[in-house]
C-alpha cells in the first residue's frame, strides 16, 4: 500500500467530516478494484465498525464490503456476522449503509453470495416488526437485486419472490415487487 493510502486510512477516524469523507472517497475508489493488502488493514476496520463514532462504523461496513474481492484468506466468510450486525446500529443511517453495501459482498464469491443470500433471508423476517422494518425488507430486496444484475445466480429470483410474498400489506408488497418485475411471473402463465 502506498503511504498516501495509509494516510488516507488513518484518517478514517478523524473527527473532521470534510477530510474523513474525502479519504473516504479516495480509499473507496482505490478499494474498486482488486488491492494486494487487503489483510493489512481487515482488523483495523474490524474494530472501527464497532468501536468508532456511526459515521466510522459506516464507513467502516463499505470499506470492508469493497473489500471482499480482495479478501484472499476467506476471512470475509468469518467476519460476514459482524457486517450484518451493522445493519441493527443503534443509528438507522449506518445501519442502512451497512445494509446497502452488501451487495459487494455478495458478488465476490459464490460462497459469499449464498452467505450473504442466507443472512438477508433472516434479517428480511426478523426486520418485520423494527423500526423502518419496511424501509430495510426494500433495502434487502435491492441488495438481491443488485447482486442478481453482478453476478447473475438463479437461486436468487425465487428467494426474492418468496420474501416478498411474506409481506402481508400490498402497498408494501408492489412496492417490492418493483425492484423484481421484469424476473416476476407472469400471472396466469403456463409453467
Amino acid at each position: 500500500m502506498d503511504q498516501a493510502t495509509r494516510d488516507h486510512f488513518a484518517n478514517l477516524r478523524s473527527t473532521d467530516a470534510d477530510s474523513r469523507y474525502a479519504s473516504f472517497r479516495h480509499i473507496m475508489d482505490v478499494t474498486g478494484a482488486k488491492v494486494d493488502w487487503a489483510a493489512e488493514v481487515w482488523d483495523g476496520l474490524l474494530a472501527l465498525l464497532k468501536e468508532g463514532d456511526n459515521h466510522q462504523r459506516a464507513i467502516a461496513a463499505q470499506v470492508l464490503a469493497n473489500l471482499a474481492k480482495s479478501d484472499t484468506e476467506g476471512r470475509m466468510l468469518k467476519d460476514l456476522d459482524r457486517l450484518i450486525a451493522a445493519t441493527k446500529d443503534e443509528k438507522f443511517v449506518t445501519a442502512r449503509h451497512s445494509l446497502q453495501c452488501l451487495w459487494r459482498v455478495a458478488t465476490a464469491s459464490d460462497a459469499l453470495r449464498k452467505a450473504v443470500a442466507d443472512k438477508l433471508k433472516k434479517r428480511f423476517k426478523e426486520c418485520a416488526t423494527e423500526k423502518n422494518g419496511t424501509l430495510i425488507r426494500y433495502d434487502i430486496l435491492e441488495v438481491l437485486r443488485k447482486t442478481h444484475d453482478a453476478t447473475p445466480d438463479p437461486a436468487l429470483p425465487p428467494l426474492a419472490f418468496s420474501l416478498i410474498a411474506l409481506e402481508e400489506d400490498p402497498k408494501y408488497q408492489k412496492k417490492y415487487s418493483g425492484l423484481w418485475k421484469d424476473l416476476m411471473p407472469k400471472r396466469g402463465a403456463k409453467a
